[in-house]
């Protein structure tokens, strides 16, 4: 407008005369001002639906049935079965959680087949829910993104989707590996960049799932053996678009922070070959220290941006001090990020990962309800895993419009990655994975240890 202001006022030989190749210039400036300024704006993006993966009931996996198998592998010794028990009782999973076929033999063997086998059921299962709840046209879909750490066949996961939904030729197409838990909320960042640069409207399939039959370890280090213990199957599927229509939630921020260049972080979560050469993956005790560092760095990036003024302006006030004052021990003010958020959904890393988080940002047993529940019903299913948070929440009828949740990733390298979303529409449907039990739930995980 100032453009086509100052256009007429130059052009115009004399005040109040007005030409028709004067309104013609101004159309013109004011038709190339807008296109510029839609061109740079970053376009919005919006969660349409999301999918979980629901186990069958025949792949549910005791407490008393895995450490049985444990006593009956001529592969493990008593120490490292003891060790087993004991992990299991502090593990905060019930009896409920489900492991792939493969892991339900007493010596587990997991080749090329029942890998593939037990990915294609998964990620199947949720691309064929997702797509009947959306009921979206394939040739709609042009991005295709697929987390998978530990197995990454030829051809790929995402390629495995095409191939079976026949999904259109020019598909951008990339499948992630090796980041672990934090992988989905990766794959949420990078779908947001790419539908940037895509015509308004189009749609972005993430399936996100880890195979835990290729990394099951069969050794005696227990640090190894962790994964084993912790680790269940599960999976996830979600589309993005850029355009508002049917969708539910808006995406606010993705914050990621990665702390590799520190050689601590890089290795606390460590695929290697133990002594005999028997390959697994390695979680070392400085990872609560590490997650704490890379959560605290995310955080003073995140804040700014989902905090409100009042809650910045009390952080500032209280971190000069402790700058001016460095020789006095005076302890940090933690922001109230119950006022930015309504609902929080934690990474089930397990009860310690889950403890340390709420007794760090001061939040009360009902936020982290989601996260102790779906590790108490599912255990950890790595990147899904707050995905049935969400889903829980939904199922119990607390998601409201204009809620904002707050997803806490963690994964190796070591990352932390968070996401902020907005609800736009509550879930209408009742069906999912806490479909058959969410009436058992919360439970008092206390008496059940």
């Amino acid at each position: 407008m100032a453009l086509a202001a100052g256009v007429l006022k130059i052009v115009a030989p004399q005040p109040g005369a007005i030409y028709p190749i004067h309104v013609f210039l101004a159309m013109v400036l004011l038709t190339i001002t807008a296109s510029i300024y839609l061109a740079l704006r970053r376009k919005t993006v919006y969660l349409v639906d999301y999918a979980c993966f629901r186990p069958s009931f025949n792949l549910r996996c005791p407490k008393a049935t895995f450490l049985e198998h444990a006593h009956l592998s001529s592969l493990l010794d008593d120490s490292t079965v003891n060790f087993i028990g004991n992990v299991l009782k502090r593990s905060g999973m019930s009896d409920e959680t489900c492991v792939p076929p493969v892991l339900h033999y007493i010596e587990p063997y997991c080749g090329l087949y029942e890998a593939r086998a037990e990915a294609e059921s998964i990620v199947f299962s949720v691309t064929d829910d997702l797509l009947a709840k959306t009921c979206i046209n394939r040739d709609a879909i042009g991005v295709l993104i697929t987390t998978s750490s530990i197995f990454c066949p030829i051809p790929s996961i995402a390629d495995m989707i095409v191939n079976r939904y026949k999904l259109r030729g020019d598909l951008r197409v990339m499948n992630l590996s090796g980041m672990a838990c934090s992988a989905s909320m990766t794959a949420v960042g990078l779908a947001s960049n790419m539908l940037q640069v895509m015509p308004w409207g189009s749609h972005a399939l993430i399936v996100s799932t880890e195979t835990t039959g290729p990394g099951h370890y069969q050794g005696n280090t227990r640090s190894m053996q962790l994964p084993n213990i912790l680790f269940r199957i599960g999976g996830v599927a979600k589309l993005l678009s850029t355009s508002s229509s049917r969708a539910r939630f808006e995406l606010a921020h993705v914050t990621r922070i990665i702390t590799a260049a520190n050689n601590s972080a890089y290795r606390c979560a460590y695929q290697e070959e133990d002594e005999k050469g028997i390959l697994g993956t390695r979680l070392t005790k400085d990872l609560m220290v590490v997650a704490g560092e890379a959560l605290k760095d995310n955080l003073t990036t995140s804040g700014p941006l989902v905090l409100p003024t009042a809650e910045l302006l009390k952080f500032f006030l209280f971190d000069i001090p402790g700058k001016v004052l460095y020789w006095r021990k005076i302890r940090p003010y933690i922001p109230n990020f119950c006022v930015a958020f309504e609902h929080i959904c934690i990474h089930v890393g397990g009860p310690a990962v889950i403890s340390s988080i709420q007794r760090g940002l001061n939040l009360s047993d009902k936020h982290v309800e989601p996260s102790r529940m779906t590790l108490y019903r599912f255990g950890n299913q790595s990147a899904a895993s707050v995905w049935y948070e969400l889903a829980y929440i939904d199922a119990k009828g607390l998601m409201k419009k204009g809620d904002k949740v707050w997803m806490i990733g963690f994964g190796a390298g070591y990352e932390c990655n968070t996401a902020g979303w907005v609800c736009i529409q509550p879930s209408s449907c009742a069906d999912g994975p806490w479909a058959n039990c969410i009436n058992c739930y919360p439970m008092d995980i206390s008496r059940k240890a």
